[in-house]
């Protein structure tokens, strides 16, 4: 069959929290867009389930809190890291935002709300189960996009493509942007553990026996990533499950009787981490936001705030001249400008983190210690508020600047 053939002011490939968050916002001020996700559904476990202080902070600045808020979740007002015998705390109760505390949700019904509230607006328009395969470039600028959907081959015509599909993403790699590999010495296994009524609310991260757990509070379990050496999965698979069970229960021996239901692999995902970003974010006519642009690790969970606080910026800057036909490459190198600080700094801290506790509390084992300025700020809470603040608000946080159109202006499909 002939191709299909669309036009949109915006084509936002990926539907992750980049992607869905631009979409609503330009779509909210007045933007045709037409957001694409490959799958079918939002569906996808142990995907990034952390909603920050500062994205709760723009649902508020939306008038969506406390509908949000109505989502089943649990609230983390600090994270405990029990580094070897050092103890400390990043402690969210002194933010300086409405919520003091981050909120854990399903990332699948975090998107299914925001999708849900872009819907209201007639220029929203999400293509699930739309995988996009190429770009369109006409004179050395990308036009739109090439993608197969449920019915088929489809072309997609617009004034601006936004990569927001992931550190995997298509869009930079058809797009030929440089990426910069910052590496990383660790990869990460999730799974879930069955949690006692009893047991703490709190997340942690415990480092002990060169061994990691992260164990993150989910109601009646515990969603937990086990780190290991980077490659080194392969191994560990050859050892077996009744071995890995075994180095569950050295680690957290409170859950040493509920390792037993991990009975298959599958019951395990396995992470590849990547810590990258892009040289350059944008060509003429298109920009990569999120971790298409900055691959984050998974530490700290800030991977989807990230995102969020692209995206927020992206549409700030991008409204109005999208609106006007007039989105020019001056605008989208503002949107690297403004973003790409937090990017690098984050990133920086993180790599800090993996090169100084998660690279030597995987090789010390017993003998492993956390530096020295760690063990000291573990005595002071102004360390740990500062922690707390690093991780629940990051790095120059965004505000919502785009006005919200009236519905009734907004022009009809």
């Amino acid at each position: 069959m002939a191709n299909a053939k669309r036009k949109t002011t915006c084509a936002i490939v990926g539907g992750g929290p980049a992607g869905v968050m631009l979409g609503f916002l330009l779509a909210r001020a007045g933007v045709d867009v037409t957001v694409m996700e490959k799958h079918a559904d939002f569906f996808r476990d142990f995907r990034g389930d952390t909603i920050h202080a500062s994205t709760l902070e723009v649902m508020h600045e939306l008038g969506l809190l406390d509908a949000f808020l109505k989502l089943p979740h649990q609230e983390a007002h600090r994270f405990d890291l029990h580094l070897g015998t050092t103890r400390l705390s990043a402690d969210f109760s002194h933010l300086p935002t409405r919520c003091k505390y981050i909120a854990l949700m399903p990332q699948w019904d975090f998107l299914n709300f925001l999708a849900g509230h872009g819907r209201r607006y007639p220029g929203f328009r999400l293509l699930m189960g739309t995988e996009v395969t190429d770009l369109i470039e006409e004179d050395g600028r990308v036009v739109g996009v090439r993608a197969t959907g449920a019915d088929g081959e489809i072309e997609v015509r617009a004034d601006l493509v936004a990569g927001t599909d992931g550190r995997h993403s298509i869009v930079r790699e058809r797009a030929g942007l440089s990426v910069e590999n910052l590496g990383a010495p660790m990869d990460v296994l999730w799974m879930r553990l069955p949690r006692e009524a009893n047991e703490g609310d709190e997340p942690a991260l415990i480092a002990k026996a060169g061994r990691i757990l992260v164990l993150i509070n989910r109601g009646d379990y515990w969603q937990c990533a086990y780190l290991i050496a980077k490659g080194g999965y392969d191994a560990l698979v050859a050892e077996g499950l009744p071995a890995f069970r075994a180095r569950l229960a050295a680690i957290a021996p409170f859950a040493a009787d509920r390792t037993g239901g991990l009975t298959s692999w599958d019951q395990i995902k396995l992470l590849t981490v990547r810590v990258d970003r892009l040289e350059q974010w944008s060509r003429p006519g298109l920009l990569c936001i999120g971790d298409a642009a900055h691959a984050m690790s998974p530490i700290g969970g800030v991977g989807v705030n990230l995102a969020v606080q692209d995206a927020v910026a992206a549409a700030n800057r991008l409204a109005a001249p999208l609106a006007a036909g007039t989105v020019s490459a001056d605008d989208l190198a503002a949107v690297q400008k403004r973003r790409q600080f937090p990017a690098r700094l984050t990133q920086r801290l993180q790599i800090l983190a993996q090169d100084n506790i998660i690279r030597k509390a995987l090789a010390e084992g017993d003998d492993f210690q956390p530096p020295l300025p760690v063990r000291m700020g573990s005595d002071f809470s102004f360390v740990q508020r500062r922690m707390g603040r690093l991780v629940g608000i990051g790095v120059r946080p965004e505000h919502v600047e785009t006005p919200e159109a009236p519905i009734a202006a907004l022009p009809a499909k």
